[in-house]
């Protein structure tokens, strides 16, 4: 773990890029899987070691071509007395590490028997020791400061909460309307202890019914977001939060109940509570709330109290100063299109003695000084992943680290910052810098691969758009750039469509770099609607998914071509999600494309209304629903599908088969409608794929919608 100074870092990031532009390797497709991840960094009470997790790909044994990712715990240390280290190696991982006050165990969680337990590993030595035996799993351990307890949640469905003797001992209904239709005071979910029979009396029926549905024979379903991420389902669940002493046997105390949800506790000793995130409603069904409140437990009873919640407002991202006297959150208006305002108050004061921090981007990872004169928070701002501090007394925000690189877990100790880092050189390291987040140093080398690739650098350009907006967009030039020849260009779009890209982003890493050393030349933007900067920017797509981003990311796209490096006969387009929408609107209005690549796209935005668990986006974007005569008329406007038959454009179109955020009718009926007017299309479904596929799904897929999408334009450009 090589320390390094400030000119010597600047010189290593100056020759590293030099060399890395006249790298003697591409960048292959399989370097997917070489990709190593950083992340859950923590740090122990005297700063001497940090804990961190590495997520890799790594070859499924039992299956051929096959991989499989796997997260392990490492540690380092603050001295450089050692290398880092692997500390968990067991085929079922480790994840979420907590330090014991006394910094001599590891709390973590791991698969055992199907459920995610915690368990605690001694650092000085020895197998890890499984804590937890929960029948509904353990995670998020926290430690409590004497050492002997450790908080931590469970997630507990519906269908056990009703039989719970601990988490609801009276045996209690709830109180909002399960929304059977036909019965009343919720007797739909009171036990039925009849047997089951189709020719019984009416209670023998329901259980017959009832274990057709525990036999997957039928969903009855009465929810209204029934559509998970890759099936239906008529479960709900809630977060509860759970205490055990450590040591061999213990039984853990549910120290939440009912029919609610608890999260991030934060431990307020000097008041003998837990201040905590939750979400309760006592007369809605749970998948109608969208507030979320504040609480305050008392560690004696474990009675819960409101600290801070209204109607129609979400209050959240609790964080307790070290010393117990400030209360750091978040709250906003229910809406998705928004970004929630952080404050401070005093703990034992009121909401009304609150302060704000200013700053117009979403913010999360709240994290105070030990001196608490401080609040450091990362912020997607302007292509980056950004790391800030904010000044508790004078209420101003410092920003720590630049727009191209992403901050993704980041600790503090002894006037040291720690945190997991991804930027255009390297996916992702671990370093150490001061609180300034000056005099950074790589504790990690997990990445070195890349020393041996020519790695592109994009270049940053700007522009005002129609409505006064400055709009960013990135170039970079392709692998084997040569002045005066002229080269494939790939117009990029992100989906969201709030999601934001630039040089901080990781997502993205490999496929740029992949395209790039094909010999095809990458643009990307950040349109009106983008997340990272502001909420008027964030706003400038309500009632305007097509025409105003399109305006957008054409421009990006013109003003690279200006360059005079693009061969203009060779223009290709690609984009997921809501990006795969925009690929579809913006070749049903202008034919200048080679070839073009929607995944997982929205297509139909009436009927995504009812296939896509990301529905909220109809009301929340267009103001109403499709039965609404006005807002009928304009989702038809700014629906692709009002537009196919203007689409000549040689296509392909992907789509996961387990996709319920977008629905995969949606592709269905793009595809069907082109293949009915005979125009060059091609659909791609992915078995078993949800909306995650390129980010978090299976790699051999991922890997196969790449080279497809790449295989598809080369038929079209040469």
């Amino acid at each position: 773990m090589k320390k390094i100074t400030v000119l010597a870092s600047a010189f290593l990031l100056l020759t590293f890029g030099v060399y890395a532009q006249n790298g003697r390797e591409k960048i292959k497709v399989t370097d997917l899987l070489n990709v190593k991840t950083v992340g859950n960094v923590v740090v122990n009470s005297d700063g001497s070691k940090i804990a961190y997790t590495v997520m890799s790909i790594e070859p499924d044994t039992e299956n051929k071509w096959e991989y499989k990712y796997v997260t392990q715990i490492w540690m380092a240390w603050a001295d450089d007395s050692q290398k880092p280290r692997q500390l968990t190696f067991a085929k079922e991982g480790a994840s979420q590490p907590a330090f014991s006050p006394d910094g001599k165990q590891i709390a973590f969680v791991r698969a055992a028997e199907g459920k995610s337990q915690i368990f605690l590993l001694n650092l000085d030595g020895g197998e890890p020791a499984q804590l937890t035996r929960l029948k509904y799993g353990a995670s998020s351990p926290k430690w409590f400061p004497d050492g002997k307890k450790i908080i931590f949640s469970s997630s507990v469905s519906l269908k056990d909460l009703l039989t719970d003797s601990v988490l609801n001992p009276k045996k209690e209904l709830p109180r909002w309307n399960s929304e059977k239709p036909g019965f009343v005071a919720n007797n739909n979910l009171k036990a039925n202890t009849a047997k089951p029979n189709p020719d019984g009396s009416m209670d023998e029926i329901r259980a017959y019914l009832e274990q057709n549905e525990k036999d997957k024979k039928a969903k009855a379903l009465t929810k209204l977001q029934f559509q998970e991420e890759a099936t239906t389902s008529n479960e709900y669940s809630f977060s509860h939060l759970f205490i055990t002493e450590v040591q061999a046997g213990a039984t853990a105390k549910a120290i939440t109940s009912g029919f609610a949800s608890f999260f991030n506790p934060q431990i307020d000793l000097k008041n003998n509570r837990l201040i905590v995130d939750a979400r309760v409603d006592d007369e809605v069904m749970p998948d109608r709330v969208l507030e979320s409140e504040v609480y305050s437990i008392n560690l004696n009873n474990y009675s819960a109290t409101v600290l801070l919640g209204k109607k129609e407002v979400a209050y959240g991202s609790a964080s307790l100063s070290p010393s117990g006297k400030w209360l750091a959150y978040t709250y906003g208006n229910t809406g998705f299109v928004s970004v929630p305002t952080l404050a401070i108050m005093p703990l034992n004061g009121s909401e009304k003695d609150k302060v704000e921090i200013v700053l117009d981007r979403n913010k999360g990872g709240f994290t105070w000084s030990e001196d608490e004169r401080y609040l450091y928070f990362t912020a997607q701002s302007n292509g980056g992943t950004v790391l800030y501090k904010a000044d508790v007394a004078t209420r101003k925000t410092e920003q720590l680290t630049d727009y191209n690189s992403g901050i993704n877990s980041f600790a503090l100790k002894n006037n040291k910052i720690y945190f997991a880092k991804n930027d255009v050189n390297n996916p992702s390291e671990l370093y150490v810098s001061d609180v300034a987040g000056k005099n950074l140093s790589a504790i990690t080398s997990l990445n070195s691969w890349v020393q041996q690739k020519n790695i592109i650098q994009p270049e940053k350009h700007i522009f005002i758009n129609d409505k006064g907006m400055t709009v960013e967009y990135w170039v970079m030039k392709p692998a084997n750039y040569e002045a005066g020849k002229k080269y494939p260009l790939l117009l990029e779009i992100h989906g969201g469509p709030s999601a934001m890209w630039g040089p901080g982003e990781a997502s993205m890493w490999h496929e740029f770099q992949y395209f790039c050393s094909q010999g095809y030349g990458v643009v990307y933007s950040n349109p009106r609607g983008s997340g990272g900067y502001g909420v008027d920017f964030l706003k400038g797509n309500v009632k305007d998914w097509g025409d105003g981003p399109t305006s957008d990311v054409l421009t990006a796209l013109n003003k690279t071509v200006a360059e005079g490096w693009a061969d203009t006969s060779k223009l290709l387009i690609t984009g997921g999600s809501y990006a795969g929408y925009l690929v579809s609107w913006i070749i049903s209005h202008d034919h200048r494309f080679k070839a073009a690549c929607s995944q997982r796209g929205v297509y139909d935005l009436s009927t995504f209304f009812g296939e896509g668990n990301a529905w909220r986006l109809v009301p929340n974007y267009f103001g109403g629903y499709p039965w609404q005569p006005e807002v009928k008329k304009l989702l038809d406007y700014e629906s692709p599908i009002t537009y196919v038959e203007n689409i000549t454009t040689p296509y392909i179109i992907f789509h996961g088969e387990n996709d319920l955020r977008t629905g995969v009718i949606q592709g269905e009926m793009l595809y069907k409608s082109l293949k009915v007017l005979g125009r060059p299309v091609e659909y791609v479904r992915h078995p078993g794929a949800t909306h995650e596929i390129t980010r978090s799904g299976n790699n051999r897929q991922r890997i196969d919608q790449m080279l497809r999408t790449y295989e598809f334009f080369e038929r079209w450009i040469h």
